[in-house]
């Protein structure tokens, strides 16, 4: 039977994962090999170096650089809370002394005799790493983090904004075609993952914000109101760092685009269950996808991660069109032709034929799709 490699968006209702939740740089791991975590919990913490700030300190005091040390009150390595004097001169028998006070709460990272200068470095950072799952610590990082397996509900996005959170999933379409008026939105989608249909309008998205709801999931966005929403247009580089108080998930693309019935039915299935999800998305080298996770009941032996396969287009898969005319539209394969066809472009390429959702055959360039895995 002919088949082909090809890219593909993973809904399934059970699968294995595996997370590496590591810090950015050494630090204290919380948590043992063996502990349960929630997706809320902290698993790892260090500190960040503050930035450096230059401070002229023989400049400020009106002294030359190499007699700036019989001035010093403080050393290389003090801490500095804001307003401590770190150099005051003799003055006239006791009176009009000049003193020079610390800018910021921080720390003296070093002190020049030559030049004059001050390196004062403002507070750490404290950072946090969550545990963003709930599942089982199977590997402790030294130092570094944890690595955390759970067997989970699993559905792959197109297209996502901001970073991770988790809630308990509220379907607000009933069925996966539906655009959500914003009135929908209440407060009873507080700190809720909220299932949206084909659409999220732009208003839909400030009532969320101002709700608190936790996280949108939707077919489609419309590009205009994206810029609305962030000020300036998505380029190719990686989303998942925005600050806008929710994490949006985007299953099929742009525009009103039907969510797919897989992903709709799967999602509704789990309505009221915790979801962790992200919207990190990299279209270019070393893809990322946004996430839905839903973790499900697991005993420890069933946490086998299966080696990974390449999703592959053979007759019966299903399929996603990801070019116009039909983008957006699911159907399965029917064909897979071996021979190269001259397509509109001129070009020669190896196309398939499917039947598509609404009942249409179409042959397609099998570069216009990806595999929908489940």
């Amino acid at each position: 039977m002919a088949q082909a490699y090809s890219p593909g968006l993973t809904v399934t209702k059970s699968i294995v994962l595996k997370k590496d939740r590591i810090l950015p740089l050494k630090g204290k791991v919380l948590v043992k090999k063996g502990d349960k975590v929630k997706a809320e919990d902290v698993v790892a913490e260090t500190l960040l170096p503050g930035k450096v700030v230059p401070f002229n300190l023989a400049n400020k005091l009106g002294v030359p650089a190499e007699m700036l040390g019989q001035y010093l009150k403080v050393k290389a390595g003090d801490e500095l809370k804001k307003g401590q004097v770190m150099a005051e001169t003799n003055g006239f028998f006791g009176f009009f002394k000049t003193s020079i006070k610390s800018p910021l709460d921080g720390e003296i990272e070093n002190i020049s005799k030559l030049t004059g200068q001050m390196l004062l470095r403002e507070p750490k950072i404290p950072i946090q790493v969550k545990a963003f799952i709930d599942g089982l610590v199977v590997e402790v990082v030294k130092e570094e983090g944890v690595i955390i397996e759970n067997k989970s509900a699993y559905i792959q996005g197109i297209f996502g904004l901001s970073g991770e959170r988790s809630g308990e999933i509220k379907m607000l379409a009933s069925t996966p075609d539906e655009i959500i008026d914003p009135s929908k939105i209440d407060d009873s989608c507080k700190d809720k993952v909220i299932v949206c249909g084909a659409l999220v309008s732009y208003a839909a998205i400030k009532k969320a914000q101002k709700v608190g709801v936790s996280g949108i999931i939707s077919g489609g966005i419309d590009d205009k109101d994206l810029k609305k929403l962030l000020g300036y247009n998505i380029g190719v580089a990686i989303t998942g760092h925005e600050e806008i108080g929710l994490t949006i998930v985007i299953t099929e693309g742009f525009g009103v685009i039907k969510m797919a019935k897989s992903c709709f039915e799967l999602l509704k299935s789990f309505e009221g269950h915790k979801a962790s999800i992200h919207g990190i998305t990299q279209i270019r080298a070393g893809v990322m996808r946004p996430e839905i996770i839903i973790p499900i009941e697991f005993k420890k032996e069933e946490l086998k991660v299966e080696e990974a396969k390449m999703a592959t287009l053979e007759i019966g898969t299903t399929i996603r069109v990801i070019r116009q005319p039909n983008f957006g539209l699911i159907g399965k394969v029917t064909g897979l032709p071996e021979k190269l066809t001259k397509v509109e472009s001129e070009t020669m390429v190896r196309i398939l034929e499917a039947k598509l959702e609404n009942g249409e055959k179409v042959t397609i360039p099998r570069a216009n799709v990806e595999v929908i895995e489940d």
